[in-house]
């Protein structure tokens, strides 16, 4: 199982969680390579080098995609086989407690002047995300500040550094919890179970949904019955309490899991929101 991340981070974690689980159904050992460097490109390199034979487990993210979505690599959606999605952490426009009165009141703001958007870094699903809900809400062009993590995002939100952070709700329990952070928008189909007060983006008229996600995939070629085992088993194991003690220990839910089917079709609006945005910020020159 290859992982984009070093060892410690989320996706290694979430990779690492799913194969221990994995191990006992399949009867084997699975091996975790970490393959950092390029965004993920030399984890997707790294798969095109493996047979097609569902021996390689591919943990596929958001980041990854920004690359795919670039032309970083020669890879394209059409090279992978979904398996199954493991987290769909929604993208959360996060702003300070009390600044707005509810999310309409923050919409109309946006209509008379730009503000200022805390992002980790730049040309990925976070920037993505403050550009595509500006854009097709007809808002003032946000202004981007990238910064180097989720906990120096909230705290600029809190100082007022920025007016708005671009978050995962994991990445400001903390300032949530003290009352210091208030989620106001998420850019999701539908209501977080764990943020139910808080509004989507579609509810508000504005069709963005957008997700930092981390899911399965295989080489293209794969033989069908291989990849019908490989789903079977990620399913399965995904559905054990200890997995679902580690989605709940990220501010997640088995809504979080889903099959192949759903997962692919989710990739692909994903890749087609990404390419559109990233073109207009400049990232994609063709």
């Amino acid at each position: 199982m290859v992982t984009h991340s070093g060892a410690g981070g989320g996706t290694d974690l979430t990779a690492r969680i799913t194969a221990s689980l994995l191990e006992p159904i399949f009867e084997k050992s699975i091996t975790i390579i970490n393959k950092k460097g390029g965004g993920g490109a030399l984890s997707l390199e790294y798969l095109d080098s493996r047979p097609a034979d569902g021996y390689t487990i591919l943990t596929y993210t958001s980041g990854q995609a920004a690359e795919v979505a670039k032309g970083s690599t020669k890879t394209t959606l059409k090279d992978l086989i979904p398996i199954a999605r493991a987290t769909d952490d929604p993208q959360i426009l996060m702003v300070k407690c009390k600044r707005f009165e509810n999310a309409n009141q923050f919409i109309d703001k946006q209509k008379e002047e730009a503000f200022t958007y805390g992002t980790t870094h730049l040309g990925g699903i976070d920037d993505v995300s403050a550009f595509a809900f500006t854009a097709k809400g007809n808002l003032k062009t946000a202004e981007v500040i990238p910064f180097e993590g989720g906990n120096e995002i909230s705290t600029q939100i809190v100082s007022g550094g920025v007016d708005v952070g671009v978050l995962n709700l994991g990445e400001a329990k903390v300032q949530i919890d003290a009352g210091q952070v208030c989620p106001i928008v998420v850019l999701a189909d539908e209501r977080m179970k764990a943020l139910p007060h808080v509004a989507t983006a579609k509810e508000l008229g504005i069709p963005v949904s957008l997700s930092t996600v981390r899911g399965f995939v295989v080489k293209a070629g794969t033989p069908p019955d291989v990849v019908e085992k490989i789903e079977k088993a990620i399913l399965d194991a995904m559905k054990k309490p200890e997995y679902h003690k580690f989605l709940d220990n990220l501010g997640l839910d088995e809504t979080s899991i889903a099959n192949k089917e759903v997962w692919g079709k989710q990739l692909e609006e994903a890749d087609q929101e990404m390419r559109s945005s990233l073109k207009q910020l400049g990232f994609i020159k063709k």
